[in-house]
Order: structure tokens, then sequence, then C-alpha cells
């Protein structure tokens, strides 16, 4: 289960890099339940929230959709990635 989940935080982070200026500031933290349930937390600088964020959520949107997809394929319970305020 291990390297399912450093599969998604590393697409999670493949995907979020190209989109922000201060690529230095990424941060993906993940964590797993005694379910199986991944949970990633997103941590951008702040001036790169708003290209994160995508106009009326679009952009963090489409980066669930795919990390739930992948998490999904790979045989792991739900995905879930939130972007702290």
């Amino acid at each position: 289960m291990a390297k399912q989940t450093a599969d998604i935080a590393g697409l999670v982070r493949a995907i979020v890099e190209p989109l922000v200026e201060h690529k230095e500031d990424v941060d993906v933290r993940q964590s797993v339940d005694e379910y199986g349930n991944i949970y990633c937390e997103v941590s951008v600088h702040e001036d790169d929230t708003g290209k994160v964020i995508g106009r009326q959520g679009r952009v963090i949107k489409s980066i669930r959709t795919v990390a739930r997809a992948a998490g999904s394929r790979a045989g792991a319970g739900q995905v879930d990635v939130e972007l702290p305020d």
C-alpha cells in the first residue's frame, strides 16, 4: 500500500509543479487511514494558490479527479486532495 500512496503524491506533485511559479514551495503531504483511504494535502506559496485552485475551482477539481482515477486503478481506497487555507 505504501507504494500506491507514493505514486499518488508523486502524481499530484507532477501536476502542481508546472502550474506554479514558486516550485520550491510545493509540498505534498499524504496519509493513509486504516481503511486504505489516501489523503493528500498540497501546500503552495500564497501567490500560487489561485493558480492551483483555478477559476471556480476547476483546476483543483481536475487534480482531484485524476488522483482519484489513479488511486482507483492502483486498488487504493478513496483519494482526497486538499489545499489548506
